[in-house]
This record gives C-alpha cells, sequence and structure tokens, in this order.
C-alpha cells in the first residue's frame, strides 16, 4: 500500500511539473507578442513612459486589454487599439481565460 501511495505521488509531481515548464514559457511568449505590437508609435513622446498593462487571453487566442496604468489618455489608446483582439502564438496554450500583467516602457522620442 506505501509503495502504491508513492507511485501516485511521484507521478502526480512529474506531471505537474511537466505542466509548469510549459507554463512557464508563455509569460515570456506573451510579453514579446506585446512588445512586437507595440513598436514604432505614430506619435513622439516628450519623456519616457512606464505603465503596466493588464490583459486577457481569451478562447480564441487573442489579447484582451482589461486596463493601462496611465493617465496619458494618447498612450492608452494607442497599447488598446495596437493590442485588442490580436492573435497570440499558437506556441501558447489556453485553458479559459488568463489574465497577465505586462509592464510597458516606451522611450522618450529622440527627434522633436
Amino acid at each position: 500500500m506505501l509503495v502504491l501511495v508513492a507511485i501516485i505521488a511521484f507521478s502526480s509531481t512529474v506531471s505537474a511539473s511537466t505542466n509548469l515548464s510549459e507554463k512557464v514559457d508563455e509569460p515570456n511568449l506573451i510579453s514579446e507578442t506585446v512588445s512586437k505590437l507595440l513598436e514604432r508609435p505614430y506619435f513622439q513622446l516628450n519623456e519616457d513612459i512606464n505603465t503596466k498593462v493588464e490583459i486577457a487571453i481569451n478562447k480564441d487566442k487573442e489579447i484582451v486589454v482589461l486596463s493601462v496604468d496611465t493617465k496619458d489618455k494618447k498612450v492608452e489608446n494607442y497599447i488598446k487599439s495596437r493590442l485588442n483582439y490580436k492573435k497570440i502564438p499558437n506556441d501558447v496554450i489556453v485553458d479559459g481565460v488568463e489574465h497577465y500583467t505586462i509592464p510597458i516602457k516606451m522611450l522618450k522620442s529622440e527627434r522633436l
């Protein structure tokens, strides 16, 4: 009986660690996708902007912007327009709706 309990415990640990390693890469893939989608803004920044964006990934593997932590409406609208309902890579496993908070840093424009 003790051997059976040990086997069940070991197999649960192995399967949990396998799922964990798959999940570890997801935030990186999502962060890279967000970064690419936000490249080359159509407006110039007078100062660096640091913000956090809360997103959800729906069952169709689309990004849904839940909130943008900034008072600058131009930046908020830019982030929402570039991210909302854009597809994420097929490598990402989505079990229902998943939420992420991503820090965003937009650098001051060099040419003013």
